[in-house]
């Protein structure tokens, strides 16, 4: 039985894709910011997939506290890092506090998860780190995220030739009409898809079968994978 880490998989697509793995009957493991959260998710997950998930507290903006919060887990296979926080950051008015929350979350708790776990993954472990298209499209309030995001695909660069041969990938979603985030915001939707070429928003589903190909296909390593219907 393969262990599978969901970081960030309380909601939205983290929450979709540990469903997935558990429904497959792997061992899964899912990360919220508090304990009580994480529990009552992975309690839910289970009653829905009946699989087994086990829900661990994790901030990923408080990366000197993730060696400790991850103390329990003693092997891994997949790691897939989709927590994040929101940020609507202008660079004409600075929030220098939450930029540095986005950044911390993005990159270095990223990375303190990943060389955390190293030592435990298996032969053929692999990762899969979350971006986003407000890098390559950015909009008014996407200053830090617009970067985070670029920043990622070198951290897939490097991570990928560090932690050889464990493969190291990245997703970058266009909007996912039914991600919370997403469902009740028509305006939004409208606006993203008259930009795709396919005339369609992603599912979730969408979603989480590009997570699949990049963590199980074993020739997938370095990529950095966009998943947006193609933007004209």
């Amino acid at each position: 039985m393969s262990t599978v880490l969901v970081v960030g998989a309380t909601q939205g697509t983290g929450r979709a894709l540990a469903a997935e793995y558990a429904r497959r009957g792997a061992d899964v493991l899912i990360t919220g910011r508090t304990r009580e959260r994480a529990t009552t998710v992975a309690e839910e997950l289970a009653k829905e997939t009946g699989g087994t998930v086990t829900g661990l507290a994790l901030d990923l903006s408080r990366p000197a506290e993730i060696e400790a919060a991850l103390a329990s887990v003693r092997h891994v296979d997949r790691v897939a890092l989709v927590g994040m926080v929101r940020d609507m950051n202008t660079a004409r008015a600075y929030d220098v506090a939450t930029a540095t929350t986005l950044a911390t979350t993005k990159i270095v708790g990223y990375t303190a998860v990943v060389t955390t776990l190293y030592p435990r993954m298996s032969a053929d472990a692999s990762v899969l780190l979350f971006g986003g298209m407000a890098k390559d499209f950015p909009y008014p309030g996407s200053t830090t995220l617009t970067a985070v995001n670029a920043a990622v695909q070198g951290l897939v660069r490097t991570l990928s030739v560090e932690l050889a041969p464990v493969r190291v990938n990245s997703l970058h979603p266009w909007a996912i009409v039914d991600s919370p985030f997403v469902v009740d915001n028509e305006q939004l939707q409208d606006g993203a898809r008259k930009m795709t070429l396919t005339g369609r928003l992603a599912t979730m589903a969408d979603i989480v079968d590009g997570c699949l190909f990049l963590l199980e296909n074993p020739m997938a390593n370095g990529i950095d994978l966009t998943l947006n219907g193609g933007i004209a």
